[in-house]
């Protein structure tokens, strides 16, 4: 639990004014990977923390993405609570915004804290929302009241404004399907659709080779080698996972080689690591 001596939720409000709502962001990381591929476990999560914090649930809505990744909102009398859910990095994104007083703000959070298994939990902002008792004066339309610096989302703006040598990615696919791991003439084929699919071009043979005297770690290694740099990856046959890396100094989408990875080997689900290598 948050230890409660250390108030990480301001609740001072100086200024003799009145807010219509308040709203909190918070991020949720290191939690568990089951917590979050579960469409109901998550939203179970939120409809927990709602009621257990004192507010009036009036409905809830889930949506539960290909592969993975997991969207909702509860409604509640008050407002909502919303989350978006990134198994892959083990981090859940939550929104609870409030215009009542009744809620208790440590209890939700503490709530979903529990549920998510997270390690690190994070108020990453907590605004007042509407403020009506004193005027607000903006000098024009469109104002910024409060300047913060934007982040990108997109890897590709991010490549092209770090402007590096390469991007690596490294994604780990979990309970595929064993037939298809063990299966070098599958394994094959996988690297030359993905080649296609990223548009890079192969320099020699792919090999394909099995390794492992221990059983732990038994299974095919990959290796392609691609003008732009190369393609590798382990196959264990006694976890079914797959340790797959790709590195290359032309940009293309980290996601669309881990999703179709996961598509084409039938893995139940995926983390992934992206790295921009100056």
């Amino acid at each position: 639990m948050l230890d409660k001596n250390k108030k990480f939720i301001d609740d001072s409000r100086k200024d003799n004014c009145f807010a219509l709502g308040r709203q909190l962001t918070i991020e949720y990381y290191e939690c568990s990977t089951k917590a979050l591929l579960d469409e109901a476990l998550v939203e179970k999560a939120l409809l927990d923390a709602a009621q257990k914090s004192g507010a009036t649930v009036i409905n809830s809505t889930f949506h539960k993405f290909e592969p993975q990744g997991i969207s909702g909102v509860v409604v509640i009398a008050e407002s909502h609570f919303t989350v978006h859910a990134w198994p892959e990095h083990d981090y859940a994104a939550v929104d609870i915004f409030t215009c009542g007083d009744n809620i208790d703000l440590e209890i939700a959070i503490n709530s979903m804290k529990d549920s998510f298994e997270s390690e690190n939990v994070v108020v990453s902002s907590d605004q007042n929302r509407g403020i009506i008792s004193k005027a607000f004066e903006q000098k024009k339309v469109g104002q910024i009241v409060k300047k913060s610096e934007i982040y990108p989302i997109s890897w590709k703006k991010e490549y092209e404004s770090k402007n590096p040598w390469g991007v690596l990615t490294s994604v780990d696919i979990y309970d595929s399907d064993p037939n298809i791991i063990s299966d070098a003439k599958s394994i094959k084929q996988f690297v030359y659709q993905l080649c296609d699919l990223i548009d890079m071009k192969r320099f020699g043979e792919c090999q394909v080779v099995h390794f492992g005297d221990d059983e732990k770690v038994e299974g095919f290694s990959m290796t392609q080698l691609i003008e732009t740099s190369l393609i590798s990856g382990h196959f264990a046959n006694a976890s079914n996972r797959i340790y797959l890396d790709v590195f290359s100094c032309k940009f293309y989408e980290p996601r669309e080689v881990a999703q179709f990875a996961m598509s084409f080997f039938k893995g139940d689900h995926y983390k992934i690591q992206i790295a921009l290598r100056q």
